[in-house]
């Protein structure tokens, strides 16, 4: 209990500054108690959506994680965490409405304070392309965890050993996705259509880039090491980190707006989420809980494909963020179910 404490410690402090914060912003704007314990309500509600639909995050970062040198890790950590919960809860619907609007960020910030029905009008008009982004990127990250032929556990066995058959064939994920975009947009109209064809793309470009980034760093790495030197970046999984979690905060971030249009609580509430993600990660890495529970990743994995599509569903469909999260926190429960069970028969089967 002492080591899962110290591993959320920080997180918890972090949320009681941040409902203190709400409670003081509440009477402030408002001088009611109702409105005050309404808008503490709505941050409390906004926390437990984003955390609901970000283990799959977690698991996944400490996923890269575990293979990056303790320096890159402690970056991540810090650095990353700075920019998961300042740069995507706060600076990222800022700039939306910037660009959308033709404004300056001072002007957004002031549309956000005086006027968040527009503000919120505008930030749910960019709902096309970064559904189209995100997904994209998303479900490239899912299916390439799985169409990989030296992969030899299998959770979901009869799908996933026949994913890994098509493994050799050069870039069939690629060719789904795009299908898949392709499918969608057809149902779009013409406008946004074009926008999410073109976000799809962009994300499609994004991971390809981002892991083109990682190997070339790798090749250097090893060309250093061939000739004596010991020096290992983690560069490439720190970019890749942000991006994946941008793209895990897109939904967060839009579907913040079913709860409330104000800037202020809304990013209150998300970035208590953004500082869970950041224990569960540490937890997960320093306990060795990928290792323990041999089908967790799987679970993760999954449930970012489901997210993937999800996202890129929902540019012609509103599908409740309650239902996503539920859906990805089922897959991962499951994955932690049957790798308990895996490990009871393991024992029952080598007694010590």
């Amino acid at each position: 209990m002492a080591t899962l404490l110290r591993h959320y410690t920080f997180s918890l402090v972090f949320t009681a500054i941040c409902m203190l914060l709400a409670v003081w912003y509440g009477w402030a704007s408002t001088g009611s108690v109702v409105a005050t314990l309404s808008i503490l309500w709505i941050v409390v509600v906004l926390s437990i959506l984003e955390v609901s639909l970000s283990f799959d995050n977690a698991v996944v970062n400490a996923t890269v994680l575990r293979d990056m040198d303790p320096v890159w890790q402690r970056r991540f950590l810090t650095w990353g965490i700075l920019i998961a919960v300042f740069g995507m809860r706060i600076v990222f619907p800022i700039a939306i409405v910037a660009i959308a609007a033709n404004i300056g960020p001072v002007e957004a910030v002031r549309l956000s304070l005086d006027d968040p029905q527009e503000y919120e009008r505008i930030v749910s008009g960019a709902h096309i392309g970064i559904a189209g982004f995100g997904g994209a990127f998303l479900a490239m990250v899912g299916l390439t965890f799985f169409f990989d032929a030296d992969k030899d556990v299998h959770w979901i066995g009869a799908i996933e050993r026949g994913i890994s058959r098509f493994s050799s064939v050069p870039a069939v994920e690629i060719g789904m996705v795009l299908l898949l975009v392709y499918g969608i947009s057809t149902a779009l109209p013409a406008g946004d259509a074009n926008t999410f064809l073109t976000a799809g793309i962009l994300g499609l470009v994004t991971y390809i880039g981002v892991n083109a980034i990682g190997a070339i760093i790798e090749q250097r790495e090893a060309a250093k090491k061939a000739s004596g030197e010991i020096v290992r970046s983690g560069l490439g999984g720190f970019l890749y980190l942000e991006v994946l979690d941008a793209s895990f905060s897109f939904d967060g971030v839009i579907g913040a707006f079913a709860l409330s249009n104000n800037m202020v609580v809304i990013a209150l509430g998300l970035s208590v989420g953004a500082m869970f993600v950041r224990s569960m990660t540490i937890h997960l890495v320093k306990q060795g809980t990928l290792s323990e529970y041999r089908y967790l990743e799987h679970g993760a994995f999954w449930a970012i494909i489901v997210l993937g599509v999800i996202m890129l569903v929902s540019a012609v469909f509103h599908i409740p963020e309650t239902f996503t999260g539920l859906i990805g926190a089922t897959l991962i429960g499951l994955s932690l179910w049957w790798s308990i069970r895996h490990n009871r028969k393991e024992a029952n089967a080598n007694p010590a």
